[in-house]
């Protein structure tokens, strides 16, 4: 954007509220390139990464399943300033200090494991994660060069062998120039040449204090005096050489530092690519998570960019932050703001009191237009911009007494700028428009100015006291008026915009709120015509009436949540009963067949006596189990249909060729082949075909859809495949153990029940007479087996048994 009007619209106080939430100096570089531009394509990928660590931040401070893939609270705050060391880098030659490297590698190994964390989120933020993997993979760098580096930036004496050795040499030296002064000053400590009994430093030489005028007494160098003279610092001549080696010791160290600096140094340059792209990510990181912790704290909202072909500009319940941020430090709540301007629409002329908020309205629109084209979200609840090529600003008074500009000569040139630079694509805003002027003239001014603005179609936001602009926006289309609040009992503005109609000024109203006197504003009212009089009170009716209208809105609106929310209270509390009497009455339906399956049973046992009441009565039991599961699937399916919520069309409506039904009485599901009449129907149920009534009908499947069943805990269901042969009746279990033998068998029963089969062959051999044993006393106890036999001598004789299928 070329314009943008920042100064004016106070982007870079926003800039330092977002700057409040970003914790490293790499961070705050990234900060310091926000800019508003105009390229869609970058804004909406830059908001998309925004969305993601809003989530993110959301998703890592709610309860979440611990291990690999947890969204973990990312910290910038103790990074090191990395910035200075990696540029160094660039200059060849250039050897980075010890505490430089430490800072470098300790910023690379944060970054890491940044990547580590965000890459292990990758399947929820893939944006974060594919961002994240532009950091340099280092980690066998670190792990080389960590453990050489100490945090005050001093060499491990491990960082090389040499090091280790003159380390372990310089102490052994000042042992011995330590030992050294010690035999001195032991043999000094009666003879009145001591000034003290100590060993000391001066000129990085070790040293002893001796009384000056002593010195004489002594064979050694002096190497200074205090500060009152009474004390010179001598270095005895015994301890001369070992100070010297102590120095030429230390002259290796220096020099086995440097060199092992520039070789991590060297080590370092080989990576400069990765170094100074993981320097750019994590600032961009901390910058992107600085702007979503913005976002979360000031409930923002991600801003949509219309398209276009069909260009608005609407803000629902919109805020501004720097006022939010100042009233919440106050404990006073802000109020919001919501509009919208289309391509019918695109100029709002603002009327209503002084200090009731016109100012604050159009500041909010134009800083939020910026934030949006930053990248940065925008406290409101909706927010949908188009694309402006700039923003265009003229607020407040710019008088300037250095160049002889009043406030009308300020604001005319402000305004003739913005009439050069203006586009369609532009939002302009212009506060008290035809201000600091006779009102008729700069009634007419502005709404000749507006006009022009209008031909132009930029969107623009205009405040105004002046009658004739007032006239203009609710007389033109394409212009909407809109007014601050004002209550009148309180003599308060209400900050509250209402679009549809102008306010009024209330300019005597506020001015006897501040403390004017009484009969000044009488004398004020009195001086007014009665045209202005009558005016302002049509004005002030008019206000009064849209008060009274929003407030009656505002209480039908709340009347139809509470009906709404009464009535879903009696659908659930109805609902809730209707279901309590279901379950009871199912209860005591089951209680019923169970009562009557029990006496059954006993009255059956208590009649059995031979082997021909037994095989009735088992006959009789199967009769009594298919009447109680014939009762409990109708009352099941009686209570499915009375369930509350429960709607279900006509079934004749739902019936279509190939569909399949359920029908009473009959187990199999069956497949409508056609209808053949309005109450009649042709189905097919395995092998039958059936000619049946509608109201045979139990249920209906669409074509395609399967039954909805729910099996019993532990019973599985496999398909069978293509419709078994019912040609083929016989099962051979030569070479089977028994058990793989039974378990076939009793598959094999199962298909010619299904198949409708009434006699099969089963072949077990004669063998050791063990699997013949175990067939026989499986098929003496299966429900489907009437009765079996060995087979003639034509069929295998003993090495086949014959079993028939019971007819249900």
């Amino acid at each position: 954007m070329i314009h943008t009007s920042a100064g004016l619209l106070e982007l870079e106080a926003l800039r330092a509220l977002v700057g409040r939430y970003i914790g490293s100096p790499m961070g705050k570089v990234e900060l310091g390139k926000v800019e508003p531009h105009s390229n869609r394509e970058q804004l909406e990928r830059v908001h998309r990464l925004n969305a993601e660590a809003i989530e993110y931040l959301k998703t890592a401070s709610g309860p979440q399943t611990a291990g690999r893939g947890a969204a973990v609270r990312l910290r910038f705050t103790d990074l090191p300033d990395a910035i200075p060391p990696a540029a160094k880098l660039r200059i060849e030659g250039a050897v980075l200090e010890g505490k430089e490297i430490f800072e470098v590698l300790s910023l690379v190994e944060r970054a890491a494991e940044t990547r580590a964390i965000l890459e292990a989120c990758a399947s929820r933020f893939p944006l974060l994660a594919s961002r994240a993997a532009a950091i340099g993979e280092l980690r066998g760098l670190v792990h080389d060069l960590a453990n050489k580096i100490l945090p005050d930036g001093s060499l491990a004496d491990s960082a090389s062998v040499a090091l280790n050795r003159i380390r372990r040499g310089i102490e052994k030296q000042r042992q011995q120039i330590q030992d050294s002064l010690e035999r001195f000053l032991r043999t000094h400590r009666t003879d009145g040449v001591l000034q003290e009994d100590f060993v000391t430093l001066r000129n990085d030489r070790f040293v002893v204090p001796i009384v000056a005028g002593q010195q004489g007494r002594v064979n050694g160098v002096i190497h200074g005096s205090s500060g009152s003279g009474h004390t010179l610092f001598v270095e005895p001549l015994d301890t001369i050489e070992l100070n010297n080696q102590l120095v030429r010791l230390t002259e290796e160290e220096l020099r086995e530092i440097f060199r092992i600096l520039r070789e991590m140094t060297d080590r370092l340059r080989a990576h400069a690519p990765g170094i100074l792209a993981s320097i750019q990510v994590m600032g961009e990181l901390d910058l992107l998570f600085a702007k979503a912790q913005f976002a979360v704290d000031f409930d923002c909202v991600i801003p949509s960019f219309a398209p276009e072909s069909g260009v608005r500009l609407r803000l629902e319940a919109a805020r501004h932050p720097l006022l939010e941020d100042v009233l919440r430090r106050q404990r006073k709540p802000i109020v919001p703001i919501s509009f919208m301007l289309g391509e019918d629409n695109r100029i709002l002329l603002l009327s209503g009191p002084n200090t009731g908020g016109k100012t604050v309205t159009l500041k909010t629109c134009g800083l939020l237009a910026l934030m949006a084209q930053s990248g940065i979200a925008v406290p409101a609840r909706e927010a949908v911009f188009p694309i402006f090529d700039q923003v265009l600003a003229d607020l407040g008074d710019n008088q300037s007494i250095a160049e002889s500009l009043s406030s009308f000569s300020s604001h005319i040139r402000r305004i003739k700028e913005i009439l050069e630079l203006v586009t369609p694509e532009s939002l302009v805003l212009l506060d008290e428009l035809g201000r600091a002027t006779d009102p008729e003239e700069g009634g007419a001014l502005g709404v000749a100015i507006v006009d022009l603005l209008r031909s132009w179609k930029a969107f623009t936001l205009a405040s105004t006291h002046l009658l004739a602009l007032k006239v203009y926006g609710g007389s033109h289309d394409g212009v909407l008026n809109g007014s601050m609040g004002f209550d009148h009992d309180t003599l308060e503005p209400t900050y509250r915009l209402r679009v549809g109609s102008p306010g009024e000024s209330a300019g005597l109203a506020i001015a006897s709120r501040l403390g004017m006197p009484a009969d000044l504003i009488a004398k004020a009212r009195a001086a007014m015509t009665h045209r202005e009089r009558d005016l302002a009170d049509f004005l002030e009716q008019l206000q009064q009436k849209v008060n009274a209208a929003q407030q009656e809105r505002d209480q039908l609106e709340a009347q139809r949540l509470a009906l709404e929310a009464r009535e879903k209270a009696l659908a659930a509390e109805w609902s809730q009963r209707e279901s309590a009497k279901l379950r009871e009455l199912e209860r005591r339906c089951e209680e019923l067949a169970h009562a009557f399956e029990q006496s059954s049973r006993q009255t059956i046992e208590g009649i059995v006596q031979t082997a021909q009441q037994r095989k009735s009565a088992e006959q009789a039991q199967r009769k009594v189990s298919k009447t109680v599961r014939e009762f409990r699937e109708e009352v099941q399916s009686t209570l499915a249909a009375a369930k509350p919520g429960a709607v279900h069309a006509p079934l004749t409506q739902q019936i279509e060729e190939g569909c399949r039904v359920r029908l009473k009485n009959v187990r199999e599901l069956a497949v409508v082949k056609r209808k053949l009449a309005a109450d009649r129907i042709e189905v097919a149920a395995g092998f039958m075909k059936l000619q049946v009534s509608v109201d045979d009908v139990v249920e209906v499947f669409p074509e395609g859809s399967s039954a909805p069943a729910k099996l019993p805990q532990n019973v599985s269901f496999h398909s069978a495949g293509p419709r078994w042969d019912v040609s083929y009746r016989e099962l051979n279990l030569i070479g089977r153990r028994a058990e793989e033998a039974l378990e076939e068998v009793d598959k094999f029963l199962d298909h010619a029940v299904m198949a409708g089969v009434n006699r099969v062959r089963i072949v077990h051999g004669h063998g050791m007479g063990v699997l013949k044993k175990a067939v026989s006393e499986m098929l003496s106890k299966h429900p489907h087996v009437a009765n079996h036999y060995p087979a003639t001598p034509a069929e295998g004789g003993t090495g086949a048994t014959i079993a028939e299928i019971r007819e249900e």
